[in-house]
């Protein structure tokens, strides 16, 4: 039938006297029936009033009157251009009006639509066996992005059947968890719901990867793009990885890309390489057509390929079946489903997993944002959204407020500093190294790096300061329950005698590449600046001036750093030259000896040792060659936590 003549096919038809049946209501939302929904009595004034109304809650007349709207809409364009085929967009309001709905229904008998009558699901496709042959235009209508079969797409397909089927099978196990809630949200901001493979084929649906150019989430966002559209990254969380979130600031991105560049695929290469680029491509050879671009020089091969891939996802994970796949190669994950509760302060994980009833990788899953094992300091004015698993926050409500402080932990924030290690941080706090370990989602740390910061689990009721990190603060139930879980999870603890200082370098101080030789008489070394380098340390090594170092090389008076692997020229006195000064570090102390480089005092048993402040027993015998074991036997040590500083120690046996 012509489009023109749709009025009068649907004026022709009566009005249904019946109630329209609901159409099915989305995955995670409740329909209420109609013998629930809020009424009005005879007399308005005293009536009850009706009960806020939730989403998927709509009553017969909003419902009547919504698909009143959506018809209207739909016609319009055809009557005001009959000659015109169904549009996207008159076929979107047809899919909002719902399955079932006779005006749905009606509209499709008149525009002879038969495609849409059985459901938003078109027929399946026969296998397709031929891409070279393959006419694309028969799925076109199937996307709501544009799709063209070039032969970089051909590739792309065949890479998806066989070389990266192993990879594609996860892509497509992952998708049904996050279409229901990712192509909504791109729907709302303007954009095509089909935009969602660009997460496909970004991450593939993952939340927690992250990439060698240190982007991260299911839409892998660098740092700076992130937070440009508001994803928070800071010491807690890293928004990049929410899928929520990160969805909301990926369709805010996409669509200034694409407002600013005018395509979809110069939107999408934009997404990969940069927007700047892609228009600096556009305006050098005239042309918005990807696919000449794509052939020109400008664009790197990660971009060039980016948008035939995407392509080539989309393809596939709509018609899989088309495409050689079989359903039982999909193992399907259920879709993201969440109620939410606000906290009020920082929390365990293990304590809210424990109070919902559910288990600490349920809560981790639904928070993939969380870079700790708590949720971030809050307050009331300001608290912090947790997701739990649907139906389960009143059972959390109600345990979270019968704990008693001995069963929670608080956290503080420890910065590390030069000579810190693991335990003497559990010992100053009053906690164990374990559950350190945990909090701050580490396996093990023999090595701390200075200036990074951790999270330190402390018992509610601990009076803070210092405390005994095997004795009393284990007591604490929590503690001690996050001490096991730690240790269950294959956590461990280095030993303390095993431990190295934060800050203690790997290899000598100042001991660059040293060439010696004779110049008119006089003997100039030439020296390698290495790691740990400066110009005081290479001064006092070689036993001549800052300035004279800074005047033989050139080096300009305010110098305050030097690169690695430059060659400084020095000239020692005569007298010196052949005995540079030893440099070392202890604790953390840069210290300048004339005696000879690997030489200890000697004293009446053999070698001995002044014990500096910041040196542990596991520094000194790497100094020396020996064991720990061996130095506490040798000088009747029973604790090595409790060696003073400046104790004499013996390096040999007596």
């Amino acid at each position: 039938m012509p489009l023109s003549l749709l009025l009068l096919a649907l004026a022709s038809v009566p009005s249904s006297q019946g109630v329209a049946p609901s159409p099915v209501p989305p995955p995670g939302v409740h329909a209420v029936p109609s013998s629930q929904a809020p009424s009005l009595t005879a007399n308005a004034s005293r009536a009850t009033p009706p009960a806020p109304m939730e989403e998927g809650e709509e009553t017969e007349e909003v419902e009547n009157e919504s698909a009143e709207l959506e018809e209207l809409r739909a016609l319009e364009g055809a009557t005001l251009d009959p000659e015109a085929k169904p549009s996207a967009e008159m076929m979107q309001s047809l899919r909002r009006l719902g399955l079932t709905n006779p005006l749905r229904l009606r509209m499709l008998d008149a525009l002879e639509e038969p495609t849409f009558r059985e459901d938003d699901t078109a027929p399946p496709l026969a296998r397709i066996t031929d891409l070279a042959n393959f006419d694309i235009s028969q799925v076109k209508d199937r996307y709501d992005i544009p799709v063209d079969m070039q032969p970089r797409v051909a590739e792309y397909i065949q890479f998806f059947q066989g070389p990266g089927r192993k990879w594609f099978r996860k892509w497509m196990a992952r998708s049904t968890r996050y279409l229901p809630v990712m192509q909504p949200i791109l729907e709302a901001k303007g954009l095509p719901r089909d935009t969602v493979y660009l997460a496909m084929i970004e991450s593939g649906f993952s939340a927690n990867a992250y990439s060698w150019a240190h982007a991260a989430g299911p839409w892998q966002f660098i740092s700076s793009t992130g937070k440009q559209y508001g994803l928070k990254q800071d010491f807690w969380v890293d928004e990049r990885r929410d899928p929520i979130k990160a969805t909301h600031a990926a369709a805010a991105y996409l669509k200034d890309l694409y407002g600013e560049l005018g395509h979809w695929y110069l939107a999408w290469a934009g997404y990969n390489t940069g927007s700047y680029r892609v228009r600096k491509m556009v305006e050098r050879y005239g042309t918005k057509d990807f696919w000449v671009l794509a052939e020109e020089r400008g664009l790197a091969k990660e971009t060039k390929h980016y948008v035939p891939k995407l392509i080539a996802a989309a393809l596939v994970a709509k018609n899989p079946t088309a495409f050689g796949f079989s359903e039982e190669e999909f193992q399907y994950e259920s879709t993201l489903e969440y109620d939410e509760v606000k906290l009020t302060d920082a929390t365990d994980l293990d304590v809210v997993a424990r109070a919902a009833g559910v288990s600490v990788t349920e809560v981790q899953e639904l928070n993939p944002e969380l870079k700790r094992w708590c949720t971030p300091p809050a307050t009331a004015a300001k608290p912090y959204t947790l997701k739990l698993p649907r139906g389960t926050t009143t059972l959390f409500a109600q345990n979270l407020a019968k704990l008693s402080p001995a069963d929670r932990l608080t956290f503080r924030v420890h910065t590390v500093k030069r000579g810190d290690t693991l335990s003497q941080i559990a010992q100053k706090y009053g906690t164990a190294a374990e559950a350190i370990l945990q909090m701050n989602r580490l396996k093990s740390a023999r090595v701390l790096k200075v200036r990074a910061e951790l999270v330190i689990p402390v018992p509610a009721n601990a009076r803070g300061g210092s405390g005994d990190a095997g004795g009393g603060a284990v007591a604490s139930g929590a503690l001690a329950a996050k001490v096991a879980q730690a240790r269950r999870s294959g956590v461990v603890a280095t030993r303390p005698e095993d431990e190295v200082p934060a800050g203690t370098p790997r290899g000598p101080v100042a001991a660059g590449p040293v060439k010696t030789e004779k110049v008119d008489g006089k003997t100039r070394i030439t020296y390698g600046v290495q790691e740990g380098d400066s110009l005081w340390l290479i001064a006092n090594r070689f036993q001549v001036s800052v300035d004279d170092l800074k005047k033989w090389n050139n080096l300009p008076k305010r110098n305050r750093t030097l690169s690695l692997g430059t060659l400084l020229a020095v000239w020692p006195p005569e007298s010196k030259g052949a005995a540079p000064a030893k440099v070392e570090e202890r604790g953390g102390t840069i210290v300048v000896a004339n005696a000879v480089a690997g030489q200890a005092p000697v004293g009446p048993k053999g070698k001995v040792h002044t014990l500096a402040e910041g040196e542990t027993l596991w520094s000194v015998s790497q100094r020396y060659n020996v064991s720990v074991k061996d130095i506490m036997k040798w000088n009747h040590i029973k604790d090595h936590r409790t060696v003073p500083t400046g104790k004499l120690l013996s390096l040999s046996a007596p």
